[in-house]
């Protein structure tokens, strides 16, 4: 694949492409080259197989440093948890019209929070929220009887991460307006998360690989040595 000169210009002041740094002083080159708006994203490659359901590895955290950005969050109900919904800071809120709405192509929202009792409705949906990663699901709180709660920590950085089908979680861990400690406890925190969730079943190296980029930076691999125990 054939690089811009801006892309190779920003490899050359990174080190690169054979580079390996520690998370800090990756996040501070990052830092020195991004535009405060860009996302400061996280690769990790994991010794997993996502097709045995034990080592599918899927959690939600909230990022003690937050993710710089206030989701918008819609609220699949009925009528009698409207209020309760609206208190709470969702920002659309409602059932049939939103299911309508999205079934032609309304996709204005970044989470979906909808209570058990309606989840045949938003079953409708599923093969537009699904794919983008949108669809309620218990296992990540977004269905719940407690509506307040779930949007509450949504609106204060709650993250789901999961393995694609390579073995590979995905996830932003910031903006580059960040301070490099904030950033840096993110992805602490995220780290131990996952390695928390190391299934007993995973035999040899169960991390194989983290990288570091922002929007418009070319990827920093990090020494993996520095998160593993």
């Amino acid at each position: 694949m054939k690089r811009s000169r801006k892309y190779l210009d920003k490899l050359e002041k990174l080190g690169g492409k054979n580079a390996q740094y520690d998370a800090m002083t990756a996040l501070e080159l990052i830092k020195g080259i991004a535009h405060e708006w860009e996302s400061v994203d996280i690769d990790v490659r994991l010794g997993v197989n996502p097709r045995k359901a034990d080592q599918n590895i899927r959690g939600t955290t909230i990022l003690p440093k937050g993710t710089g950005r206030t989701p918008r969050v819609l609220v699949l109900c009925k009528s009698d948890k409207e209020e309760e919904a609206t208190a709470a800071g969702a920002d659309y809120v409602g059932l049939d019209e939103y299911i309508d709405k999205i079934t032609e192509g309304w996709l204005e929202f970044d989470m979906v929070i909808a209570s058990p009792d309606v989840m045949k409705n938003v079953s409708k949906v599923a093969k537009v929220l699904g794919p983008r990663g949108l669809m309620p699901n218990p296992k990540s709180g977004t269905v719940t009887p407690d509506i307040k709660h779930a949007i509450e920590e949504g609106k204060a950085g709650k993250v789901e991460y999961r393995t694609d089908k390579t073995g590979i979680i995905h996830l932003s861990v910031g903006r580059a307006s960040f301070a490099v400690d904030d950033l840096k406890e993110n992805v602490d925190h995220l780290m131990e998360m996952l390695l928390k969730a190391r299934p007993a079943s995973v035999k040899g190296q169960y991390l194989r690989s983290v990288y570091l980029s922002s929007t418009q930076s070319p990827s920093l691999r990090l020494d993996v040595a520095g998160f593993s125990k």
